[in-house]
């Protein structure tokens, strides 16, 4: 079976498919790797991708638009703010519909074609029929909306072989281009799309992804950063000619369109210019702006963003101290100024990972797509009842421990065996060298402790009166033995030897210890996770 990854956002969709162990993102027929998710209808013509969204500015009561979101929902729970310039959702029998050339046309037939053009796109670049997909969805997805999405996929001819949540596959493609899968960290995961957020906390222990809170924003997205420039660019307009550029649809159309343009080139440029031919009344409008003012433009937007990833991590009972590593994904994660706000509400350990500040990571816009074509890669050979299974609750929703388990050594301190946040069951091991012939192992909880401390700024002048710098508060959190889950004691062990101790928790929650000294061993059980 031939299967690919799809990342079906609200904006935009890519392709993924992985090929001799190497992931790689497909253009479809118009070059496009980022396909903006939107279809045109001009009299009997159907257009997709950036030609459907060209029409915008000509007919947007006939191309829709921002529509991900409303399949499998009733249309009492649709909020259309996003449809007010395009093609308006309608209710067709308690469900989202659209009124084109005066045809009903529900939102499943919309996503249907959708998919069905990223499938052809698929298969004029494999040269291959494609069967199959992993395709993803905000974890926010009701089941309603996933048995839906799943007909209307198979519908395009697409198997749906499995729906991937969003952050889960965006931190696997990362995870799995750096190689460091195995690597026990805690990550936000923040999405910032084009017109909405979302967040994860997802803990990473033994190759388990373990989703630990999540957090959304409808209202928050890189289109709140377009409306801010179109309104700082409608108003150096209307300053220069006394005429409104967002009094029309087409004419804001036009200036949105340019906007979006403008804030991509500031990503990588200090200055851009903005150039439109007959903005409004005949009028063209022709300017420049720096990074700096598109920065002071946007300052609400960015500040709302980075407040919303500090969200998720209170959600899932956790200070920003507990975060390893923050990756950004979406488009608007390319713009310098929201990873320096990110980074900005982060201690400098906990490492955020945006092309800004490391120019080797992977594109953030590909990183769902390549999440996606991996996992398929991994199950397309699986048969569905393997594929049901492995989608079962237990096997899901992992149990996780709560907080670290170790050991005390001689001189008190807490060595950690099992991180917090681990999935069980599991079992790992320490070796240790025993201080004396006849040791004590005692297994603790770790209790979680914040160690400050002060650096004193330095002193640039002997002038009395010279303004003197605030001290420095480093925080570091640190681990101490808290509540003793048990103990063995292992006699004849022998001073200096070398000393195995296994911790091991069972699917069931049973805590179980072993210490091992050449042929002394000691096994008990403690207590439940």
């Amino acid at each position: 079976m031939v299967a690919i990854g799809i990342a079906f956002g609200n904006s935009t969709s890519s392709i993924s498919v992985t090929k001799d162990g190497k992931v790689d993102v497909i253009a479809n027929p118009d070059g496009d790797r980022f396909i903006p998710s939107a279809l045109s209808y001009v009299g009997d013509d159907e257009y997709h991708g950036a030609q459907a969204l060209a029409q915008l500015v000509r007919n947007p009561k006939s191309t829709v638009v921002n529509f991900r979101d409303f399949i499998g929902l009733p249309f009492a729970k649709v909020d259309p703010t996003y449809s007010q310039h395009s093609a308006h959702p309608v209710d067709v029998k308690g469900k989202v519909g659209y009124e084109i050339n005066g045809k009903t046309v529900t939102v499943e037939e919309i996503a249907e074609r959708h998919l069905k053009s990223i499938k052809l796109a698929a298969e004029d670049y494999i040269g291959q029929e494609v069967e199959g997909a992993v395709i993803t969805v905000p974890t926010d997805f009701t089941d309603a909306q996933k048995e839906t999405l799943t007909k209307v996929s198979e519908s395009a001819g697409l198997k749906v072989l499995q729906l991937i949540n969003e952050p889960t596959s965006a931190l696997l493609a990362h995870l799995s281009a750096k190689e460091e899968l195995l690597n026990d960290k805690i990550f936000v995961v923040a999405d910032f799309g084009g017109i909405r957020s979302d967040a994860a906390v997802i803990a990473v222990r033994g190759g388990v992804l373990t989703v630990l809170s999540t957090a959304h924003d409808y209202n928050l997205g890189g289109d709140k950063l377009d409306d801010s420039l179109a309104d700082f660019f409608a108003k150096e307009f209307q300053k220069k000619y006394k005429s409104d550029p967002k009094k029309t649809a087409k004419s804001l159309a036009k200036l949105k369109s340019a906007c979006i343009i403008t804030k991509k080139t500031l990503s990588n440029v200090q200055t851009s210019t903005i150039s439109i031919d007959s903005l409004a009344d005949g009028y063209d409008f022709h300017t420049s702006i720096n990074r700096l003012r598109f920065e002071l433009v946007g300052r609400q937007i960015f500040s709302k963003m980075a407040s919303f990833v500090e969200s998720v991590v209170t959600k899932a009972g956790l200070e920003t101290l507990d975060i390893d590593e923050v990756l950004l994904v979406g488009g608007s994660s390319n713009i310098p100024k929201l990873a320096s706000n990110v980074q900005f509400i982060f201690p400098e350990s906990t490492v955020v990972q945006a092309p800004s500040l490391d120019s080797k990571l992977d594109n953030p816009n590909e990183l769902t797509s390549k999440g996606a074509a991996l996992q398929a890669s991994m199950i397309e050979s699986f048969d569905a009842e393997e594929i049901a299974e492995s989608l079962q609750p237990v096997v899901v929703n992992t149990f996780h421990v709560s907080k670290p388990i170790g050991i005390k050594n001689a001189k008190g301190e807490f060595i950690q065996i099992i991180s917090r946040e681990t999935a069980y069951p599991i079992r790992k091991t320490i070796t240790l060298e025993a201080s004396a012939d006849d040791i004590l192992v005692e297994l603790y909880e770790g209790k979680r402790t914040i160690k400050e401390t002060v650096i004193e700024a330095e002193k640039y002048s002997d002038d009395e009166d010279s303004e003197e710098e605030e001290p420095e508060i480093v925080k570091e959190l640190k681990y101490v033995p808290g509540e003793l889950l048990g103990q063995l004691a292992v006699r004849g062990a022998g001073k200096g030897n070398k000393v195995e101790v296994i911790v091991n928790i069972t699917r069931d929650g049973k805590l179980q210890i072993t210490a091992r000294s050449g042929a002394v061993v000691v096994k008990g059980e403690v207590q439940s996770a």
